[in-house]
């Protein structure tokens, strides 16, 4: 690691250790925004405001991350985009998520268990607290660390795919 990744890592880590408190105590918006690869759809909004979830905003959101293949919709969790929101501050990146998998109903997870070693028999995407994404404009490599460096929950690396993982479950890491 050379001393400017270690120097990014480290300020990555010292905020993303203040940014939680200090969105609390402040209760400032949170906004995301996202690019569906597969439906070319386009989602920009305020998810977040003075603390509180805004259940239109979440309703909207989970529309978006539906299952693309079968049209199921399903809960996400707001914890993931929590965790979305701190990396792209960590990362200085103010740009739209491009989404590769959000939610996977049960069928399309088995279907694409069936032909890659590289998903889950029970992969969190089929709970809605698991995310496949890229961030154009940012090295996925950084995007990685930054993401390793919250220890929020699952990080997955998939350079060859263009894309990093992550999820609300235990913190773990693979890739």
């Amino acid at each position: 690691m050379s001393r400017r990744d270690f120097v990014s890592l480290a300020f990555g880590v010292g905020l993303s250790v203040a940014l939680p408190s200090v969105s609390s105590a402040s209760g400032a918006a949170r906004k995301l925004s996202f690019y569906n690869l597969h439906t070319e759809e386009k989602v920009s909004l305020t998810y977040s405001e003075n603390g509180r979830y805004l259940p239109d905003a979440i309703q909207e959101l989970d529309h978006f991350m539906r299952d693309f293949r079968t049209g199921d919709v399903h809960t996400i969790n707001p914890a993931l985009y929590d965790q979305l929101h701190r990396l792209q501050a960590m990362v200085q990146s103010p740009g739209a998520f491009h989404v590769i998998s959000g939610y996977r109903s049960s069928k399309t997870n088995k279907t694409l268990n069936e032909h890659s070693n590289g998903v889950a028999k029970q992969s969190l995407h089929m709970q809605g607290r698991a995310i496949d994404v890229r961030l154009p404009g940012k090295d996925l490599k950084h995007l990685h660390k930054a993401a390793l460096a919250m220890a929020a929950g699952g990080v997955g690396y998939y350079p060859e795919s263009d894309f990093i993982h992550l999820d609300t479950g235990r913190v773990r890491h693979w890739g």
